[in-house]
């Protein structure tokens, strides 16, 4: 299924890269963090290419929803618990200066992508969540972000009442592919070039190699497993949309913060609709259960609120979810001194690029770490996220050992976990690390490399 941002733009071709290569700084991975880091590089005078197992803008950044915003769900208030106040400030700061840096370059670059300055509401509909948004309002507040208090019968543009909102002033949207297309441009990008291995300073694909003196890995989730050990550090979340034909353009964006909410936003004559997610491969398991999920979701939420609407686009993306709800940026591990990394970016993709482009280009081009980096992959905040590394290690035994005995199991070929099939995409999914594939067995989405094996 193609999204609305895929469907409006067409990037140039590239061509598939062969033979062999020696560079400074090569970039795995042409979505907005890869071509936002390798844009900053360039712009340092650093040489740099980008290469892509598929095409530019093909992954997750096609897929999004396109806010340009610090509000995050239920985040500081969790944020100033577990990890202090002054980590929650320098995230919320890193956010809110990536909002500035999006609108800088747009105005400087002259890009035509839609950008548009709207304020951004966390809600609920529900009195039991209305202590919650207060509680995440006075978080915000106490780090710098300037939040405001709605009461719900004050938002009339949404066809539902709601109980309360706590609004951002000054965030944004875009559209990601237009903004992509004019900085890729002005790149070296190889598309169709799959990176199968990394071993010192050379990347190897299957028709090339590349020896470069830094290795940043921009693919959405990490394709090396040690060192790093990123695939123990997170997990990974399907999430839907549908995109509404002729609706009326909303003011604001609008994020829920109860079970079964809604995220929605315009996109010029369209409403954007989000909701119906799930852990990556537990699309089952929660609907023998009588829940609703996926399109199947969405659709009944559009019978109910726009039953003269059309569904004109659906699409779905993937979301790395870190146990303790921050992004990995920086060095790869202590060990490799010359790799880079920008993945568990949770829903808020947009904002955590312009972070990691910022953080590992000042991290090449000055040659130095940043104290204060919150982001760094080497940081230990155990305590924050015990609960979901205990949840993640339980579903990777159980997607090991499932299906050991019995009939034979189709199995990820990450590390080889079981598979289960998602009827919403038609796709097969792992719930250890998420790593998908087509119904005839094609990769989709990493971080494994490789397709299933076809049955002879």
């Amino acid at each position: 299924m193609k999204s609305i941002w895929k469907s409006e733009v067409e990037l140039s071709k590239r061509s598939e890269l062969k033979g062999s290569l020696q560079v400074e700084n090569v970039v795995i991975g042409a979505g907005m963090a890869g071509v936002l880091i390798a844009w900053f590089l360039q712009k340092q005078g650093r040489e740099v290419v980008v290469v892509d197992a598929d095409e530019i803008g093909g992954g997750q950044t096609g897929n999004t929803t396109a806010k340009i915003t610090s509000q995050h769900g239920l985040c500081y208030d969790k944020m100033i618990n577990k990890i202090g106040k002054k980590q929650a400030y320098l995230y919320a700061l890193a956010n809110e200066n990536a909002i500035h840096m999006f609108e800088k370059i747009i105005k400087e670059e002259k890009i035509e992508c839609h950008f548009e300055k709207k304020p951004a509401y966390l809600y609920t509909v529900t009195d039991d969540n209305v202590a919650k948004l207060r509680k995440e309002m006075n978080a915000a507040r106490m780090i710098g972000i300037d939040a405001v208090w709605i009461e719900g019968e004050r938002i009339s543009e949404l066809p539902f009442k709601i109980k309360a909102a706590v609004g951002f002033p000054n965030q944004a949207q875009f559209h990601p592919l237009e903004f992509l297309k004019h900085l890729s441009n002005q790149l070296v990008v190889y598309e169709h070039t799959k990176v199968l291995s990394v071993k010192n300073k050379t990347v190897y694909m299957e028709n090339a190699q590349i020896k470069a003196c830094n290795i940043i890995f921009a693919t959405h989730y990490p394709i090396t497993n040690i060192p790093g050990f990123y695939f123990l550090r997170q997990h990974q979340e399907r999430s839907y949309v549908v995109a509404l034909s002729n609706q009326k353009s909303l003011n604001g964006m609008y994020y829920s913060i109860d079970e079964g909410g809604l995220s929605l936003r315009s996109a010029g004559d369209y409403l954007l609709l989000g909701g119906g997610g799930h852990r990556t491969g537990k699309c089952i398991c929660r609907q023998k259960k009588g829940e609703l999920l996926g399109y199947s979701f969405l659709k009944n939420k559009v019978k109910l609120y726009y039953p003269e609407a059309e569904i004109a686009y659906s699409w779905s993306a993937q979301d790395c979810m870190p146990h303790d709800d921050v992004p990995f940026i920086g060095r790869y591990s202590l060990f490799q001194k010359n790799r880079y990394v920008a993945t568990g970016f949770k829903k808020w993709g947009m904002t955590s690029s312009m972070i990691a482009a910022e953080i590992i280009s000042n991290q090449i081009c000055k040659n130095r770490c940043e104290k204060n980096n919150i982001f760094s992959p080497q940081r230990l905040y155990f305590c924050a996220g015990i609960k979901n590394l205990l949840i993640d290690m339980w579903e990777s035994v159980s997607g090991l050992t499932k299906g050991l005995v019995g009939p034979s199991q189709k199995r990820c070929t990450h590390l080889g976990c079981k598979l289960d099939w998602n009827p919403e995409e038609s796709s097969w999914e792992c719930s250890c690390h998420g790593s998908s594939y087509h119904k005839n067995g094609g990769l989709k989405d990493n971080p494994a490399k490789y397709n299933l094996k076809q049955k002879r």
